[in-house]
């Protein structure tokens, strides 16, 4: 007979499986609400079309050169000349950047706004300066910059602001945040980052079709995105779209074969599906390229029991157990590897580990039960059994051990009142027990005169 917690097992139903994968998606590389816009503040040079200062010429070669130190000693010189020159206080705010100095080149930038309000350059370079250094007024220089217009690169120039934009506003105003992103996307249709930029968004507030859209927009752009892939893997999953899934999936192991976490989920994946050989194989070839990662065990070494192979099962379980010996978790599925292999005193004795570790382990104190009634220890079984009814409901199966244990313990008191129970609530899923209960209470009952 299955243990008790096999017998009562029931498939798994769409919504939980659901569940269960969506919590195991795949990381996603882009971040939603991070306040860096993913952008490094760049070079340019900024002019309102007047003579230029030597020093700012001098200065601008040598940003170009990576001297940083001559370029801030000559810019340093014309803002001490003239505070209000906005074209040296740009510059200054670049190399204060390049040299690991960001409140130095925030207060630079801000000194180059305050000075010309109406340059792009400087607008975006400080947002975007702002964004990274977490600072609230992020917002207002990037949306002024989206009104101004580049010195150069024109259609570049506006794309950065508004991507700027949506990064810095996402996680607050979503909406907002999107609706920045097509502007970008209409500047560079070429350019994949505002779609993939767009699409968690679009998935997070419910517009899943959309999503799917820009995802698919960057599969056509770049066939091999992994973060499209990704993204458009993690949506299907999300909307039970499981054979959508497993394709993609499909496609991302293919274009990344070095990605563990792309094998890893095609393993859950296909395991969901029953697919249970394909599986193994992408859960093997998942921990080949990540050892480390314990989680893509533990699913190999459930997937291992499903397909009959409880030996390899026990030495992954027991692999994990030398490095986490105090895992109740842990012992309970070796044990169950343990009992399938019929070794029910070494199945027992994890049993017991594992509820000492975890006292309130119902699962496992069920698993207990069955292992004693095996090795015919009742008592045992009785108690277990008693303690499993403390965190789970009562089960057909658990009446029929416990009356069956009373029964070799001759207390047919107690045991005719677990048979019938048994017999109560088996609705002839357990024709075996239900013919020996049967059998039995004719035996242990006194006869009705």
């Amino acid at each position: 007979m299955e243990t008790i917690n096999q017998r009562e097992a029931t498939p798994l139903t769409s919504a939980v499986l659901a569940l269960l994968l969506v919590v195991s998606y795949l990381n996603f590389s882009s971040s939603l609400f991070a306040q860096d816009t993913g952008r490094t503040v760049r070079h340019h040079k900024v002019s309102d079309g007047n003579p230029v200062p030597q020093q700012i010429s001098q200065a601008e070669t040598a940003i170009e050169k990576k001297e940083y130190a001559t370029a801030q000693a000559l810019l340093d010189q014309v803002v001490t000349a003239d505070p209000n020159n906005y074209q040296a206080w740009f510059d200054l705010g670049f190399v204060y950047h390049a040299l690991g100095k960001p409140q130095d080149s925030i207060a630079a930038y801000r000194k180059s706004v305050a000075a010309k309000p109406d340059v792009f350059e400087s607008n975006v370079n400080l947002g975007m300066s702002l964004a990274a250094a977490h600072q609230a007024d992020a917002e207002q220089y990037l949306r002024a910059a989206t009104k101004l217009q580049p010195t150069a690169n024109v259609q570049e120039g506006k794309e950065q602001a508004w991507l700027s934009l949506g990064h810095v506003i996402g996680g607050t105003n979503p909406d907002g945040a999107i609706e920045a992103f097509r502007q970008a996307a209409t500047l560079r249709p070429s350019d994949v980052e505002p779609y993939l930029s767009a699409a968690p968004l679009l998935e997070m507030t419910n517009h899943f079709a959309d999503a799917e859209q820009d995802y698919k927009q960057v599969l056509a752009l770049q066939p091999n995105s992994s973060d499209a892939l990704t993204g458009l893997a993690n949506l299907y999953m999300r909307g039970q779209k499981f054979p959508e899934a497993l394709d993609v999936l499909r496609k991302l192991v293919a274009v990344h074969p070095n990605d563990a976490g792309a094998h890893m989920q095609l393993g859950r994946m296909l395991a969901a599906a029953g697919q249970n050989d394909e599986a193994i194989s992408e859960l093997q070839t998942a921990i080949k390229l990540d050892p480390t990662d314990a989680g893509a065990q533990r699913d190999l070494g459930d997937l291992y029991v499903k397909a009959g192979k409880n030996d390899k099962a026990q030495a992954l379980y027991q692999s994990l157990l030398a490095a986490n010996p105090n895992n109740p978790e842990l012992r309970d599925q070796l044990g169950k590897a343990l009992l399938r292999q019929k070794n029910y005193l070494d199945a027992q004795q994890q049993f017991l580990l594992a509820v000492k570790l975890k006292p309130d382990f119902g699962e496992a104190y069920g698993d207990l039960g069955f292992a004693a009634d095996e090795n015919k220890n009742y008592e045992l079984a009785i108690r277990a059994l008693d303690e499993r009814a403390k965190f789970l409901p009562e089960v057909p199966v658990t009446f029929f051990v416990r009356a069956s244990a009373y029964d070799h313990l001759r207390d047919y008191k107690k045991a005719s009142e677990n048979y019938h129970r048994f017999l109560e609530v088996a609705n002839g899923k357990y024709p075996d027990q239900e013919w020996q209960a049967t059998h039995r209470l004719i035996a242990i009952e006194p006869k009705k005169k």
